[in-house]
């Protein structure tokens, strides 16, 4: 939760004035106090003579404020040059280092970019050999497209002051998405809120997925033609060109454009702007007009503040996705723990209810693990439990979920499956596993498998897990290595009453 709130303070500290020199001096203490660096600084970049200076420092020796390095020279001209960040684990052994602070012993140069342009350079440098590990790196460049964004805030507001309700826009639209970390949550609003400040017809955010663009949002007046959730081919039509070139584009009458891909019925007018965050392309924020000719050139750039915005934040909700997921990894195996098992047995569970469709448990305990372990020793039972996992997780589908339950024992959730289906999956995983050349293992290793389908063994979790184990101990009684359907519950609770 610390580097939420790192990143959450800095997107304060942005959006707390336009005034650049403060907005840089807050982030410079939040980066100093956060990452306990003895000093740091964000180097602008003066096009006129391609160079780098310091607008901004904390902790440099005197007299070095007026240092002025060429893009490519230097750690910062570097990072400058290559549009990525450089480190420097010990800058006593690195040619490139020119010396800000007598005590510096390692330093992190990230680039600072407004889109796909380097404007400047945030430069970080501690006491310590090797002070910045891979997690820190990974998050002081999130981090620096919170300074990028004050000086892009600061660019519009001196360029475009008669355009102030506009920038307000900007500005609110940035404050309430900072405050949103979820990803679905945040599209939404991001939506509704541009669709409403900029009176455009309707407002869609395409992401990217493999090859493809998915329509993972959209707010507006116009009738939708895909369902959301969509995929469409990222390389064709006005998104297309977009990507393409990374530029804005606008089309005024979209039934002139011969690329055009219709979604919406009443379409007239389109822009579709990149979703760029630190050079890495996101996605396409689509802006749909039932008007010829909407979107004014004069629009693009405020947009693009907006779209910007929007991807730095599309950035921060997947990061944040990411530390929770690893909440729900189980750290041996790399599939999922016992407690994402819970949150997504119940959403399965809901899900089968609202549509009418069944779906199955399976579970899963390896036979005699505890004699394996005692056998050949505990890293080679881990190892068992790795290749188990991976074999469950290689044979299914990716909608269904493969979990370490505890221990030896496996569950797996099934979508969309009746319990014929379910069995065969069962039964394949089980002669899989027995047939399976464990290195270092000279005799066969085998599961039993028990299996449960809502609603044929009941409708809720409880039911459902009971009915597993119940076909799981089954097939134990049974001799083993063998998978079984749990026994149809009327008719055991019929056989019962006998």
């Amino acid at each position: 939760m610390q580097k939420i709130a790192i990143l959450y303070d800095a997107s304060q500290a942005v959006l707390s004035t336009f005034d650049l020199d403060e907005v840089l001096q807050q982030i410079l203490t939040i980066a100093r106090d956060y990452f306990h660096l003895q000093n740091v600084a964000i180097l602008l970049l003066d096009k006129e003579t391609n160079e780098l200076y310091p607008r901004r420092q904390i902790g440099w020796d005197e007299g070095n404020d007026n240092i002025r390095l060429s893009v490519g020279h230097g750690v910062t001209g570097a990072a400058a040059k290559q549009k990525r960040p450089i480190y420097v684990p010990n800058v006593s052994k690195d040619s490139r280092y020119v010396s800000s602070a007598a005590k510096t012993r390692s330093e992190l140069a990230v680039p600072l970019m407004v889109r796909d342009e380097v404007v400047g350079v945030l430069d970080c440098q501690s006491e310590k050999l090797d002070f910045f590990d891979n997690e820190t790196i990974d998050l002081l460049t999130l981090f620096s497209t919170q300074a990028s964004m004050a000086l892009q805030n600061a660019r519009l507001y001196s360029l475009e002051r008669q355009r102030a309700s506009q920038l307000e826009a900007i500005n609110a639209i940035a404050q309430q998405t900072t405050a949103v970390l979820d990803l679905k949550e945040l599209l939404l609003k991001v939506c509704s809120l541009i669709q409403q400040a900029f009176h455009v017809s309707h407002v869609s955010v395409l992401l990217k997925e493999d090859e493809d663009l998915v329509l993972r949002a959209h707010n507006g007046s116009l009738t939708l033609r895909v369902p959301e959730g969509g995929r469409l081919p990222a390389g064709v039509g006005l998104w297309g060109r977009a990507l393409a070139t990374a530029r804005t584009v606008i089309e005024d009458d979209v039934k002139l454009a011969p690329d055009y891909i219709g979604f919406y019925a009443e379409t007239r007018s389109r822009m579709c702007i990149p979703l760029v965050s630190f050079g890495q392309t996101l996605g396409v924020l689509v802006l749909d007009s039932a008007e010829m000719g909407a979107f004014r050139s004069g629009d693009t750039q405020p947009l693009e503040s907006v779209a910007d915005i929007c991807a730095t934040a599309i950035q921060n909700a997947h990061y944040v996705e990411r530390v929770k997921q690893l909440a729900y990894i189980d750290g041996l195996t790399g599939i999922f723990n016992r407690r994402f098992f819970e949150l997504r047995i119940a959403e399965e569970i809901e899900r089968s209810r609202r549509f009418g469709v069944g779906m199955a448990l399976i579970m899963i305990d390896i036979d005699q693990f505890k004699r394996l372990n005692d056998e050949f020793g505990h890293l080679l039972g881990d190892e068992v439990l790795r290749q188990v996992s991976s074999i469950f997780h290689q044979q299914l589908r990716k909608i269904d979920v493969v979990c370490r339950y505890g221990g030896e024992e496996f569950a797996i959730l099934l979508s969309q499956t009746n319990p014929q289906h379910a069995l065969g999956v069962a039964e394949k995983l089980r002669r899989l596993v027995e047939t399976w050349q464990f290195p270092g293992v000279p005799r066969p290793v085998t599961i039993s498998v028990g299996t449960a389908t809502y609603p044929d063994h009941g409708s809720t979790r409880d039911d459902l897990v009971r009915a597993a184990d119940a076909g799981m101990y089954a097939a134990k009684q049974a001799g083993r290595n063998r998978a079984v359907l749990a026994p149809d519950p009327q008719k055991s609770a019929a056989h019962a009453g006998t």
